[in-house]
């Protein structure tokens, strides 16, 4: 996510000097803020009280609610569009902001209004299909609540129109019309461009697939563009100017791969990353291990590692996870004379070494996308982190010694068995999550609700912290965080579809066959692969729309899904979390409030020692696969 994320919404609605007047503007804003924010907060609180109400009724009234299913996929799909409305409106879609930051002030203020008029082209391009396809679903009737399903398809052209209105506000607020018109007539001049050269195009056969997919989506996404919209545009433009396939099939891609039942559990498991910081439990257990390995020599560095492993077993966003560690330890490190530096860059090395940790957003989705057992992801991803986590515990350990300096007094025994029994009702959480669907009693879905209701009564009756006046706030950051997720979901769901459809998905496969090495020569060129589309992607569109590809190539090839999987999400994790390009990084570095630049120089060896992690799990399978039942 861009780190200046928040500033794009205020840079580009600052008062206007000519043209629409100021006030309309400014109201217009907040109307589609507040007529957005609402009822995305509501989605948010109607799906777990949905869904937690179909656990009750399952397990402790044995009588299921055959509704509860259809009903959360109804509401879920207007979650995720009223959410990228929100997310559209802060200026938090993920992007890739790297170069658009070295950029001078104009340079970049011009970069943004780019970004808003390619995404409002996709939108009013799409826009028309949308409303066909929620058209055609109206002739198909959801069985077990017996209405016709365009209640649900109707969120699509919906929220589509919503974000191209906040698009329109946001052009026309911009503070510098001549810089608007100027970034209207480039994205307008591709466009007709492209379209006058439809006739060459459809004679270049599969060389479109790199025109659209590498050169335009490359040049897209370094332009500061929200990935999303990025593919959005490259799969628009090469279905509608290079095949005779209608353009109402990408909404309807975009709608199969956003639907999966099992993604409800991406903006329940995010929510709940939120509790654990307001309840006071992350830092409940961070004091635990404070006490039990803070008087060791770097004992606080060993302390950030095992608590990102612990609250990572709880909330499935690393972006929460930071944010519920970093401020508890940061102080205290600092006070023991640690630099800020060294402190941003093991906070994104943690970030990395904890991808595979179960309630992983991208394992979810990997088992979503692939057909992978979510319980074989969550047992296989346990050890990978230790193995990780112990890298980073060397590196640690050896910089410790070699900096020396003084440590501190032994916490009494009996302190830290009184921080133990505190932290216990935080401490059970994840493992609580982890044996429910490794153990089949729950879906990754149900013991996401049972977790968040846990999480409540944790912070009203044990640790006595519940603030009611940051709920709805959280409510409405999880609806933004999972509409901007789910969206880049759908858009990479229709890209890769294009991909297969062209043949290429059986090009690649005989490419990788034919690598020197077999199965280890793929492995390694997977694992460089993913490092780099890890640092321009980010993980969930690096998995949606290189998943179906690879996957059966590694098949093929002997390797267990599980393997593949865990090694791939750590070389994804290493490239969203190293610098220059990893927004990862960026996002610790927002966290802890410390210039990037200070991180730089720290982090490259904690990454060389998650680098030789991953190439250990990739070299020993069982590290993945040992504890699965086969």
């Amino acid at each position: 996510m861009s780190t200046h994320a928040v500033e794009i919404h205020r840079r580009l609605v600052d008062t206007p000097e000519a043209g629409a007047p100021a006030g309309v503007l400014q109201l217009a804003d907040k109307a589609l803020g507040m007529l957005c924010e609402v009822p995305a907060a509501l989605l948010v609180l109607a799906e777990i009280v949905v869904l937690f109400s179909g656990v009750v009724s399952r397990y402790l009234l044995h009588s299921p609610l055959v509704w509860a299913d259809e009903l959360a996929s109804l509401l879920f799909i207007w979650l995720i569009m009223f959410g990228a409305a929100v997310a559209f409106r802060r200026g938090s879609h993920m992007r890739m902001t790297a170069l658009v930051d070295k950029a001078q002030p104009a340079t970049r203020n011009f970069l943004e209004l780019v970004a808003t008029v390619a995404a409002m082209t996709w939108l009013a391009l799409v826009a028309h299909p949308a409303f066909e396809f929620a058209s055609e679903e109206a002739m198909v009737t959801m069985p077990a609540l017996d209405i016709s399903n365009a209640w649900r398809a109707a969120a699509l052209p919906v929220g589509i129109g919503l974000i191209l209105l906040m698009s329109v506000v946001r052009l026309l607020a911009t503070s510098s019309r001549r810089m608007a018109l100027a970034a209207v007539l480039v994205c307008g001049a591709i466009v007709g461009g492209l379209v006058a050269l439809q006739p060459m195009l459809q004679g270049l056969g599969n060389a479109n697939l790199l025109v659209f997919f590498v050169v335009i989506v490359g040049l897209l996404v370094f332009a500061g563009v929200p990935i999303a919209f990025s593919f959005g545009l490259a799969t628009f433009g090469y279905l509608a100017l290079t095949t005779s396939t209608p353009t109402m099939v990408i909404v309807g891609r975009m709608d199969e791969g956003m639907s999966h039942l099992i993604l409800l559990s991406v903006p329940l498991f995010v929510f709940l990353g939120v509790l654990i910081e307001m309840t006071s439990m992350a830092r409940a257990m961070v004091q635990f291990l404070a006490n039990l390995l803070g008087h060791v020599r770097g004992g606080l560095s060993y302390v950030l590692i095992g608590a990102m492993y612990l609250v990572s077993g709880i909330s499935g966003s690393k972006a929460a996870d930071m944010a519920a560690v970093a401020p508890v330890l940061f102080p205290e490190m600092k006070e023991r004379g640690a630099k800020d530096g060294e402190m941003v860059a093991l906070l994104s090395a943690t970030g990395a070494q904890t991808e595979t940790i179960p309630p992983s957003l991208v394992l979810i989705t990997i088992g979503s996308v692939m057909g992978i057992s979510i319980a074989d992801l969550f047992t296989g991803g346990l050890l990978p982190g230790v193995v990780l986590a112990a890298m980073l515990g060397l590196v640690v350990w050896w910089r410790a010694r070699k900096a020396g300096g003084p440590t501190v007094a032994r916490v009494q025994w009996r302190t830290v068995g009184k921080s133990f029994v505190v932290a216990l009702p935080a401490l059970a959480l994840p493992f609580v999550i982890r044996a429910a669907v490794v153990e089949g009693v729950a879906t990754a879905t149900e013991v996401s609700t049972i977790g968040i209701v846990y999480a409540v009564l944790a912070g009203l009756l044990v640790y006595r912290k519940f603030d009611l006046r940051r709920v709805w706030p959280a409510l409405i950051e999880t609806a933004a965080l999972s509409g901007a997720i789910l969206l880049i979901i759908g858009t990479a769901t229709g890209m890769a579809w294009a991909l297969t459809q062209s043949g290429f998905s059986s090009d690649l496969a005989a490419a990788m066959a034919a690598l020197p090495g077999g199965a280890i020569g793929f492995m390694a060129v997977s694992i460089l692969a993913f490092v780099l589309l890890g640092s321009v992607l980010e993980g969930i569109p690096a998995i949606v729309l290189f998943g179906p590809l690879l996957f059966p190539i590694a098949r093929q090839l002997g390797i267990h899904d599980v393997h593949y999987a865990m090694v791939v999400v750590l070389a994804m994790g290493i490239g969203l979390f190293a610098p220059p390009f990893g927004v990862g990084y960026y996002a610790a570095c927002a966290i802890s409030r410390t210039s990037p630049s200070e991180g730089v120089r720290h982090i490259w060896l904690y990454m060389a020692s998650l680098f030789i992690g991953t190439v250990l799990v990739a070299a020993v399978p069982w590290i993945s696969i040992g504890f699965l039942n086969r």
